[in-house]
């Protein structure tokens, strides 16, 4: 069985998916980079999703800085290792592209890591957010750049030189 509800957060509303045993999706439904199929609320309730959402709402009410929800993703063996390897960046610090690239033992798969950071279906949960530019700059956020510098704001990791930009 698949669950679907929709939380409306402080940076705009959630899409909240789970089965019987994982969460799987966690998605900004209002941002450029939407859900390819955007789905409508499930009748039925699941312990995963309204554990995710009292999750959340500690991690908004700044309680929480940790996730602890059971999470299952579909992806490449690259995505998932880039995925799994986000779960390893603290909350309230940042690191870049290249940093991280080094870190899963290939440099020169920094297009690679975006590829896979923007494709991340477990957005806030699987921090994304917090790899950005060599420079300091914020790019890269299938979650629109103003969400991704909310979130660093929001955990107190905002580099203090850090610029909006493309790329």
């Amino acid at each position: 069985m698949q669950y679907i509800k929709h939380y409306s957060s402080p940076i705009g509303v959630l899409e909240i998916i789970a089965n019987d045993d994982f969460l799987t999706h966690v998605l900004f439904r209002e941002a450029q980079k939407k859900p390819s199929r955007q789905l409508e609320e499930t009748l039925e309730n699941s312990p995963i999703i309204d554990e995710c959402i009292r999750q959340f709402e500690a991690y908004f009410d700044k309680k929480l800085r940790d996730f602890d929800l059971p999470l299952q993703t579909q992806g490449t063996d690259f995505q998932r290792n880039v995925w799994e390897y986000l779960k390893t960046i603290p909350y309230g610090k940042t690191i870049s592209y290249l940093e991280f690239s080094r870190r899963i033992g290939n440099e020169k798969a920094i297009r690679a890591v975006g590829t896979a950071n923007g494709n991340n279906p477990l957005t806030i949960i699987l921090p994304c957010h917090r790899v950005i530019g060599s420079d300091g700059s914020l790019v890269g956020y299938g979650g629109d750049l103003w969400r991704k510098e909310w979130l660093l704001r929001h955990e107190g990791s905002l580099p203090n030189q850090a610029q909006l930009g493309l790329f």
